[in-house]
């Protein structure tokens, strides 16, 4: 046997699983346990545990994980100081003497007292990660090493355990460098503190099950998915594509987690074994909602056309052909109904694809509905957790799940809540800002006839991004979340089919001075098995549409029924013989489009309208830049138009109310950008003034009263008119004066439920005003809101009756 030899680096370690003594040399070990470990030899070490030094012995070295420690010598011993903060090694001190009393809590069946313990820990250790991670700035670290220490102390204090003493800094006082006093004085702050704690959670307070405080009023939540295995038959290479779905609606609400899986059952990457991580954004209250919500997985394999093919003849490669579907439903999870652990491991069967007419999102639907698949034990082991907040807070609270390296799906949409912001924070969805030019594109469905074939064709629908010119927009097509942008994107192939249902949804990311330019481009072509035959075919028909209308407004929400166009295939790609065509039927259309035979522009464009066959897309556009709201429009760009400036005014009044509070900032910036502008004329006063009351009157609504905060984020840190006071009291004070006088204004109740806001602005103008000109012009805006008060005095004492006074 190797000698022992005294160790030079290896001399701290926590054991990472118990060990038992089976011999009289062995040293006994629980988990958690720390050692100084002394010698070494083949795989064990002598030393002793921190808990009783006196008692030496040896153990094995794979039991214990080492920790960076420095060594201080102290005559013949030696004493290990572990390089840990002081506050990591604090909680971990806790954890472990609570972890016994926690034991003991559970065979006395003080099951409350258990539960309050475990979750105090749960938190203890997300904060101690939080902690390691060493990416918390300053003023973070700060804040969680005072929620740390209030969380020890109170745990103390409710276990019975000494109150430890701190300073300032949240450091534990040294009684031998403290003098008394000191120390009286902080004990009696500390033990205020942990009262006061104790007594605000014995408040009754309502709180969500399953959520945390921070959680509860958060108008944002996401959804942790760590993907832990893959294990299923194909034999090919896999697409696995991930999102949320709603049953009662048949749809999927967010983005695709896209994993691309080798043959060999391995990720493609294979620098994401096991880091195959996603968090879903932006759910909101009403998605916490909903009656269902699962989690469902798409498996395309990526090869031939049929997997019984043999390899006899040569076989056209590289098809996106539907393998099977797996869902599991995780509406508890998401309602706080039951603990969700990103430890705890679930299996979702696959369901494989029996059939050519089986369409994935078909079998999706029928799989929610409970029916059972024998999936002969192939499916994906999935971990799952709910985090409260949005991303931003999701991150600071969870730095251990949610990492550089963690991919981001967001929802089909906007999230309840957008805050205000500047162009380039697009990196950070549902952050402080929130800046998005995002165009969702679903290949819904298409029915094609069989031509010239003697079977139906095997339908490959190809998507690109094109300019004016016909030119391909590099890199804006995104299959899903986690996965590389590229400039095509190649349908699933289903065998033989006449009626064609993808519902493949893909996100289509153009540079937002680039919309009005591009337009969407479909080519359909037939695919054969037999890659001889499959490279001579040719492309038999294409649709296009524009991303932007001829008003300036981007492509509506919803289903398009586009027209299909033939010819030659050169032509099916000049940009110059179909763009002045009609890309959609509307009643009329079809009615012209009723011969075959019919030629759209004549002999110049050489492209027939396909009547036999049908392509319908769906759409929906997720920007805080381009609206699809003619009349919001005009105003954002009243500069174009500056003619049309009071009308736009008016119709802003019209414009839905949910379009407005996507586009708060703008529509803000461009009233007080006519404000500043027009400074020299009273012209506009009402009607901008008008329009801020019918914006902040939106706010003030329930519906959303979450904005409350963008509005304020907005006063503070966007607002830069610094003459708006002078426009806003002139305006306010005449309200106020002709409404005392009985004469027609602005109806009172909304100027009076505007009015906190209202005053906002008009402090936070005068305060930029003042900093800008060296405080001129004090004596004169004492004067106006002298005034201002006098009229509201006379408001109060005038005669009129109060439905009356209410109307004006």
């Amino acid at each position: 046997m190797a000698p022992w030899l005294p160790t030079k680096k290896e001399k701290y370690g926590v054991a990472v699983w118990n060990f038992p003594s089976t011999n009289e040399h062995h040293l006994p070990l629980q988990i958690g346990e720390t050692v100084h470990i002394l010698q070494a030899s083949e795989g064990w070490y002598h030393g002793y545990s921190l808990q009783n030094r006196a008692a030496q012995g040896i153990f094995p070295a794979s039991l214990i994980q080492l920790k960076g420690a420095m060594v201080e010598p102290r005559g013949m011993e030696e004493s290990v100081v572990p390089t840990e903060m002081p506050m990591v090694q604090e909680i971990t001190t806790t954890l472990r003497e609570w972890a016994t009393i926690w034991k003991q809590l559970y065979v006395a069946g003080q099951m409350e007292r258990y539960r309050q313990v475990k979750q105090m820990m749960q938190e203890l250790m997300e904060q101690r990660s939080q902690l390691l991670s060493g990416t918390l700035p300053k003023d973070q670290l700060l804040q969680v090493r005072k929620e740390v220490t209030s969380r020890m102390d109170y745990g103390n204090k409710i276990l019975a355990l000494d109150l430890v003493v701190r300073d300032e800094n949240e450091n534990i006082l040294d009684p031998d460098r403290t003098s008394v006093i000191s120390l009286f004085q902080a004990h009696r702050r500390a033990a205020q503190t942990v009262t006061q704690h104790i007594q605000e959670e014995m408040s009754p307070q309502p709180r969500t099950p399953g959520h945390s405080t921070h959680g509860a009023v958060s108008p944002s939540h996401s959804l942790y998915l760590c993907v832990r295995n893959f294990v299923c038959h194909i034999g090919e290479e896999a697409q696995l594509f991930m999102a949320l779905y709603d049953p009662s609606e048949q749809r999927i609400i967010s983005e695709n987690y896209v994993i691309r899986w080798a043959s060999t059952g391995v990720p493609q990457d294979i620098e994401l074994l096991n880091n195959l991580k996603v968090v879903f954004t932006d759910l909101g209250s009403t998605d916490l909602k909903r009656e269902r919500l699962f989690l469902v997985c798409q498996i395309i394999r990526v090869g031939r056309m049929d997997l019984r093919d043999s390899h006899n003849r040569k076989l056209s490669t590289g098809l996106r052909r539907p393998f099977g579907i797996a869902v599991m439903d995780i509406t508890d999870i998401t309602k706080g109904m039951c603990d969700s652990d990103e430890d705890k491991q679930h299996f979702i069967p696959v369901h494989l694809v029996a059939a050519d007419s089986d369409f994935l999102h078909n079998m999706i639907r029928k799989a929610v509905e409970g029916k059972d698949i024998n999936h002969k034990g192939q499916g994906l082991w999935v971990s799952l957790k709910m985090l409260w907040g949005d991303l931003s807070q999701v991150q600071k609270d969870h730095p251990h799940l949610v990492d550089r390296s963690t991919v981001v799906a967001r929802k089909l949409g906007y999230p309840e809540v957008i805050m205000p912001g500047k162009q380039g924070v697009r990196d950070c969805p549902g952050g402080p800002s929130d800046v998005r030019n995002d165009i969702y594109l679903t290949l819904v469905q298409g029915e094609f006839d069989k031509g010239n074939k003697k079977t139906q064709k095997n339908v490959e629908v190809t998507v690109c991004v094109c300019d004016e010119a016909g030119s391909v927009v590099q890199n804006v097509i995104h299959a899903g979340a986690g996965d590389s942008p590229a400039s095509h994107y190649r349908s699933v192939v289903y065998y033989q089919q006449r009626h064609q249902r993808w519902m493949e949804t893909l996100k289509i990311a153009v540079p937002i001075e680039d919309v009005h330019r591009t337009h969407l481009r479909f080519t359909f072509r037939h695919r054969s098995s037999s890659d001889s035959k499959d490279r001579s075919e040719r492309i038999f028909s294409m649709a296009f549409v524009r991303l932007m209308r001829p008003d300036g407004t981007t492509l509506r929400d919803g289903e398009h029924d586009l027209v299909l166009y033939k010819g030659d295939s050169r032509k099916l790609e000049d940009a110059s013989a179909y763009l002045s065509l009609p890309s959609e039927r509307n009643l009329s259309e079809s009615k012209l489009l009723s011969g075959s035979s019919f030629r759209v522009s004549g002999a110049t464009s050489g492209l027939a309208v396909s009547t036999r066959d049908s392509f319908q897309i769906s759409t929906l556009v997720c920007s805080t830049k381009l609206t699809q709201n003619v009349n919001l429009l005009g105003l954002l760009k009243w500069r174009s138009k500056p003619s049309l400036l009071c009308g736009n005014l008016q119709k802003l009044m019209n414009v839905d109310g949910g379009e407005v509070i996507k586009f708060l900032q703008d529509t803000l910036d461009a009233l007080f950008s006519i404000m500043m502008e027009h400074s020299d004329t009273d012209v506009y006063d009402i009607l901008l003034f008008d329009a801020l009351v019918f914006i902040v009157g939106l706010v003030a609504d329930r519906k959303f009263q979450h904005f409350n905060t963008v509005l304020e984020a907005y006063i503070h840190q966007h607002f830069s008119a610094t003459l708006a006071y002078k426009k806003l009291l002139s305006v306010l004070t005449q309200s106020m004066e002709q409404a005392g006088r009985g004469q027609p204004c602005e109806p009172l109740p909304r100027t009076f439920k505007a009015l906190e806001y209202i005053f906002k602005f008009i402090v936070r103008s005068r305060h930029l005003f003042a900093q800008l000109y060296e405080g001129k012009e004090t004596a004169e805006f004492q004067r106006s809101l002298q005034r201002f008060f006098l009229a509201l005095n006379q408001l109060m004492k005038s005669p009129l009756e109060g439905p009356i006074l209410l109307a004006q």
